[in-house]
């Protein structure tokens, strides 16, 4: 399991890795998908 996370890890810090975290941060940031997000995690976690 190990190189999993360093191989996650490895991509993270390549250019394309963080080209996705701030697309990822950006989508986060918008309303109606936090919304999205939070009920969904609010329906896993009635199970």
């Amino acid at each position: 399991m190990a190189s999993l996370f360093s191989k996650l890890a490895a991509f993270a810090r390549s250019p394309q890795g963080r080209r996705v975290t701030e697309q990822v941060k950006h989508v986060a940031r918008d309303p109606r998908n936090k919304a999205k997000a939070e009920q969904l995690l609010r329906k896993f976690r009635k199970r």
